[in-house]
């Protein structure tokens, strides 16, 4: 059994070996821009909307929804943000059911990407909200003191985010592939179906917690607080 896609080179681009890591998250991105431009192809006011249309229209506005309720302000570039790591982590998740495909969210490489991804995105949504003198200056509140461990802290939120994405989609695998040799029949499917609803739950989680970290950097309202104690519970699952 493989621990890892990485370790599962398909071909070669020059020195450049595709592995499996690489080549399904190229699948996904393909698969996610494709069916988003196939479904859109005749967004036209005097177009009905068809079953496909409507689905994609009740994902968005579920994904603004939630992202409202967490930031203040213009949350069209958070949603574009967020949006777009729920639905890949959530594809990726999904995806894990169809047999020989190797989910790229199994891969540290891939989740530490995308907790990076946020690490980026928090600083430059802070400054672009509050300039880079306001943005600063909350790494020194509610005191100079607390400037290192703030720091810290920063750096820290990344890491969590990776090692709980990879460690539950691992974890999840690894349980399968035992179940598999003990009961090659029953307790597979059962697993399957509860890695489906642990793999939606993590790109909510996932997407959520980088939305409440964007907020926090770009509005110091103490609504945030709120927003943050609504999610510590999913945090610690």
């Amino acid at each position: 059994m493989e621990l890892t896609p990485d370790s599962l080179v398909y071909f070669h681009i020059g020195s450049l070996a595709v592995n499996a890591t690489i080549a399904n998250t190229w699948f996904i991105m393909a698969l996610l821009t494709g069916g988003s431009a196939l479904i859109t192809r005749r967004l036209k006011p005097d177009v009905p909307p068809d079953r496909w249309r409507t689905t994609l229209e009740v994902i968005v506005q579920g994904i603004e929804s939630q992202i409202r309720e967490i930031a203040h302000g213009p949350t069209t570039l958070i949603v574009y943000f967020s949006g777009t790591l729920f639905l890949f982590i959530v594809t990726s998740n999904l995806m894990t059911v169809i047999p020989g495909f190797h989910t790229p969210t199994a891969s540290l490489s891939t989740t530490t990407a995308l907790a990076l991804a946020v690490l980026v995105a928090v600083p430059l949504f802070g400054i672009s909200r509050v300039g880079i003198v306001g943005y600063l200056k909350t790494y020194a509140q509610p005191s100079p003191i607390m400037l290192p461990f703030n720091i810290i802290s920063e750096f820290s939120r990344g890491i969590s985010l990776a090692v709980r994405l990879y460690g539950n989609i691992m974890s999840g695998a690894v349980i399968v592939a035992i179940l598999l040799s003990i009961a090659p029949f029953f307790f597979p499917v059962l697993m399957d179906m509860l890695g489906l609803l642990t793999g939606v739950i993590q790109a909510y989680i996932f997407a959520i917690l980088a939305t409440v970290y964007i907020a926090s950097a770009s509005d110091s309202d103490s609504s945030i607080d709120a927003a943050k104690a609504r999610t510590s519970s999913a945090q610690q699952d």
